[in-house]
């Protein structure tokens, strides 16, 4: 069964743990110094916070799967939809081991397909990311934030 992964960089861990957890009505179900996730049922999503993004804010987007078949037929589908998709394999980050493609979406957003085989004990192996972007690999490029020229009086109004 598939789930949807958000992750957000936070300045504030403790407050932004208490935000979420009066939001979802849950307390997180990892909790490190830098990092805390929750696994909501209802809505059904894996969001995560730390304060190992290189931006605050939401850091990345993702599918997070329970079986192997279900990460081939996304990366069939991201393959097959002439995406370019950046193959990671196995690897460590947030706490888990996990087998991960990448992908960036039109507005440069990254998205992963990813599936966690365990917990670690160590946020990442990657260590050009310790103080980088929280897991998107070093081959994966955003592209340059564009500022507005004129500004709007917003999206919904």
């Amino acid at each position: 069964m598939k789930r949807l992964h958000i992750h957000i960089g936070v300045e504030q861990l403790e407050e932004a743990i208490g935000f979420y957890s009066k939001l979802f009505g849950a307390e997180p179900v990892k909790r490190k110094p830098d990092y805390a996730k929750w696994m909501l049922e209802d809505p059904r999503v894996n969001l995560a916070i730390s304060t190992r993004t290189s931006t605050k804010g939401v850091d990345h987007l993702g599918i997070q799967v329970e079986e192997e078949q279900e990460l081939d037929e996304i990366r069939q589908r991201l393959t097959g939809g002439k995406l370019p998709v950046a193959e990671e394999g196995e690897t460590l980050c947030c706490y888990a081991k996990s087998d991960k493609s990448w992908v960036l979406d039109p507005a440069g957003v990254p998205w992963e397909a990813y599936r966690t085989m365990e917990d670690a004990d160590i946020f990442s192996t990657h260590s050009t990311q310790s103080d980088a972007a929280c897991c998107e690999p070093s081959f994966l490029t955003r592209p340059e934030t564009k500022m507005p020229e004129q500004e709007s009086s917003g999206c919904c109004s």
